[in-house]
């Protein structure tokens, strides 16, 4: 909730989309379908004015347009959406508006346009700084055209850029990817984005596995992390997230807010959204969507009520994420839940070297951070309501330890 009582609200714009299907790509991303993307521009516009009249108390501070490439789906598009965006909805002055581009797929020109229209912050898919790496994984463009898209978006006047890397990749070696990160600062972003490669049922890159290429394994995917988060750490980066890293003041305000429980809409195929206390998906299916929309059928895939057990749980797994961690007190105002039995194995997190504890608040350091989806799955195994007669003796020993043996 803001200073003027309205609740805020991300806006999220997926732009299925791509030139070609990265190897190791899960998301629900196109390639070929241009002839569909006049209709799928006609279908965003209609749903985003359907949308609007239930976020009518609410005020966007962040919009996010994500892919796919939503820079190879042209200029003209995307400044249209900008547009009706800040005409449906009640948009702050100061939003943070994010565009992913590809390195291959925008200019100077188009990148000075978006700005005009909005956007602040971009952020580009580098993924690696080495040539082999890059074709191992069908990336569609090269580390000259990165360096070139870096400077394309400093000539048009936008002073927050991110930059996604990626570690395991086919052939990579703890050399190459330090290099990568090297090449990587020294093009001066704000943000980063480093991610381990996971194989993802159903990809090209799976079935290469299957036919028997091999990748960096986990220990080498260790290795590499825990060098970033010390090399960015020395260059005076701050990890905020498990991958992701920041200059002071530029974390992503539009990511933090699925880490933080606020609220947020997704629209396009596949999109997910989190608001008025519900989460819902729409259907992964280009046609499908369009047809929806435009012809009336149905477009939700899920849809469900958030119980609060199911909201104490997501707290744990995403807060966990972040460098803010949990707090007893937060958690036990939120939620209604006893907080003794993930204090006890947080102690023991403390004592593997997996947690620590700073100002009252639980985080997981870098080596929990490895360990986050069995440390966080046993944290959840602990939760249980909190009675009553506890909650009042809790509130009376935390009294007496504020008031002082000396008041």
């Amino acid at each position: 909730m803001g200073m003027d009582g309205k609740e805020r609200l991300g806006i999220y714009l997926h732009i299925p989309f791509c030139r070609s299907k990265c190897d190791y790509c899960d998301f629900y991303s196109l390639a070929g379908r241009e002839d569909r993307m006049d209709d799928y521009q006609k279908a965003l516009l209609t749903h985003l004015k359907e949308l609007a009249p239930g976020a009518k108390g609410c005020t966007v501070d962040t919009v996010y347009l994500g892919g796919g490439t939503p820079s190879y789906y042209g200029e003209r598009r995307l400044l249209a959406l900008l547009a009706a965006v800040k005409r449906r909805f009640r948009v702050e002055r100061d939003a943070e508006v994010t565009c992913e581009v590809n390195p291959d797929s925008v200019d100077a020109k188009m990148l000075r346009r978006l700005r005009k229209a909005g956007v602040n912050r971009i952020s580009m898919g580098m993924q690696s700084a080495c040539p082999g790496e890059l074709r191992a994984v069908n990336r569609p463009h090269t580390a000259e055209q990165t360096d070139r898209a870096v400077e394309a978006v400093r000539k048009a006047g936008i002073r927050n850029l991110s930059l996604d890397l990626i570690y395991g990749l086919p052939g990579q070696t703890a050399e190459s990817w330090q290099q990568t990160v090297e090449h990587a600062l020294a093009l001066g972003p704000e943000h980063l984005s480093c991610y381990g490669l996971k194989v993802e049922e159903g990809t090209p890159l799976a079935m290469r596995v299957v036919r028997g290429e091999r990748l960096p394994d986990d220990d080498c995917q260790a290795d590499l992390y825990l060098w970033t988060v010390d090399r960015l750490e020395r260059a005076g980066w701050r990890q905020y997230e498990i991958s992701n890293f920041a200059r002071p003041g530029f974390e992503s305000r539009h990511n933090l807010r699925y880490w933080y429980l606020r609220p947020y809409l997704g629209v396009g195929p596949g999109a997910h959204s989190d608001f008025g206390g519900r989460r819902f998906s729409f259907v992964r299916d280009l046609d499908g969507y369009i047809q929806g929309v435009l012809g009336g059928g149905r477009i939700i895939d899920s849809d469900e009520l958030i119980s609060q057990k199911e909201r104490c749980g997501e707290y744990l797994m995403l807060r966990l994420r972040t460098a803010g961690g949990i707090e007893e007190w937060e958690y036990r105002r939120s939620y209604l839940m006893d907080f003794a039995p993930l204090e006890a194995k947080l102690q023991e997190y403390e004592t593997r070297g997996w947690a620590c504890r700073a100002g009252g608040r639980w985080r997981l350091t870098p080596e929990g951070f490895l360990l986050s989806n069995q440390l966080i799955a046993d944290l959840q195994e602990c939760q249980r309501p909190a009675t009553l007669s506890g909650v009042l003796e809790r509130l009376r020993t935390r009294g007496r330890e504020e008031q002082g043996p000396g008041d």
